[in-house]
């Protein structure tokens, strides 16, 4: 079998791992791994991965399009009632139920991941800083030349998101709205006057880019919120080890709410043995696999078991402890056929507003008509 995942440690080498132990559990097996970037991964056609692989890893957005498309095995099916609740209980926040669609399951959950704190603890101590816990103390040390965050366009879309959604806003439920206008402005200006006291060199990053920069200089101490990477909390992964930690608070006491990242394992239609692949599925899946093998070998695990296990923990500076309640209040994305393509056509004009400032009344309206325009025909809401 052949299998498709994307660009980084905490991808790839844990599936390598696990394809090397289930082949010597399963000697008349082989599994190949290949790597795509990370953008490549959020936005390649789902239809044409699966006709060139057997196994694929995918983002919970794509459900829509595997729906549309037929290119995914229904997992449903397949699993039995055991197996079924297994995943389901055990299953970090809305992990499992997000690759949940239209009454089937096109993937097994294998990673877990959500925008949180970003910190390097030794930079804040030599600048007399504590790690900042409200959005005007972020802003204070932004203005100290202490804060980064990733600029890409979809980055800039979701953490956009979030913002909006801890707001009080819903997102795409309407047919016609991304979300609620008056809350949208108010993130929009806020996002923005926190943009606007960081290099323009943050529109080249996406969450690794900042972790490479934040753990090989010192240019920087603090990142607000940034999809999470325990690799880089680990000991020898990088120059500096980052610390994690819960998201700031926009108002009140509660951090803000982050939107659900992290993969799931997928069969291709395509596949000649997906009887086999879903046995590797539900290996890689699996309780003892996900808190040893897949963790230890650098992977971020889908399993609450695997968040809560110690030595887990203790590897990577308690960074599953940490930041696993941002994962449990993660807000799930839409997911119907034609999403994905949203999130990046959507932040580009953020990214601009960002750099340049404008009418933002302007740019909301563009961002509604983006989402109506990516609407399947004949669709009317998310």
């Amino acid at each position: 079998m052949k299998g498709i995942t994307w660009n980084h440690s905490r991808a790839l080498p844990p599936l390598v791992a696990t394809a090397q132990r289930f082949e010597e559990l399963n000697p008349d097996v082989r599994i190949d791994w290949h790597k795509r970037s990370l953008h490549e991964f959020g936005h390649a056609g789902l239809a044409e991965l699966a006709r060139a692989f057997d196994l694929l890893v995918v983002d919970h957005p794509m459900m829509g399009d595997a729906s549309a498309t037929s290119s995914l095995v229904d997992l449903r099916t397949l699993l039995t009632e055991s197996e079924w609740t297994d995943l389901e209980e055990d299953s970090v926040g809305p992990s499992f139920r997000s690759y949940a669609y239209e009454g089937k399951l096109y993937a097994l959950p294998i990673d877990a991941a959500a925008p949180a704190a970003s910190l390097r603890p030794d930079l804040l101590e030599a600048s007399g800083s504590c790690e900042p816990l409200r959005w005007d103390e972020v802003l204070e040390l932004a203005r100290r030349g202490l804060v980064r965050m990733p600029g890409f366009p979809a980055d800039l879309f979701l953490n956009f998101t979030g913002m909006c959604v801890s707001r009080g806003s819903s997102m795409a439920q309407g047919p016609e709205m991304l979300f609620d206008r008056a809350i949208a402005l108010h993130c929009l200006d806020e996002l923005r006057e926190l943009a606007s006291l960081m290099p323009d060199e943050i529109y080249q990053w996406n969450p690794i880019a900042l972790y490479e920069r934040m753990s090989s200089t010192d240019e920087f101490a603090y990142c607000p919120f940034a999809y999470t990477y325990s690799n880089y909390s680990r000991a020898g992964f990088a120059k500096r080890q980052v610390r994690f930690g819960p998201p700031v608070a926009l108002h009140g006491g509660s951090p803000m709410r982050t939107v659900l990242g992290g993969t799931g394992l997928a069969i291709s239609q395509s596949c000649p043995i997906p009887d086999i692949a879903l046995k590797y599925g539900l290996y890689v899946s699996g309780r003892i696999c996900q808190s040893t093998l897949y963790g230890l070998c650098g992977g971020q695990p889908a399993r609450l078991s695997a968040w809560q296990n110690a030595e887990l923990n203790h590897l990577t500076g308690d960074f599953f402890r940490r930041t696993l309640d941002s994962v449990k209040t993660a807000v799930v994305r839409p997911r119907y056929p034609g999403y994905v393509a949203l999130q990046e056509t959507a932040g580009l004009p953020i990214a601009e507003y960002m750099r340049e400032g404008g009418d933002a009344e302007l740019l909301l309206d563009r961002l509604d008509a983006l989402y109506r325009d990516s609407l399947p025909k004949g669709v009317r809401h998310a």
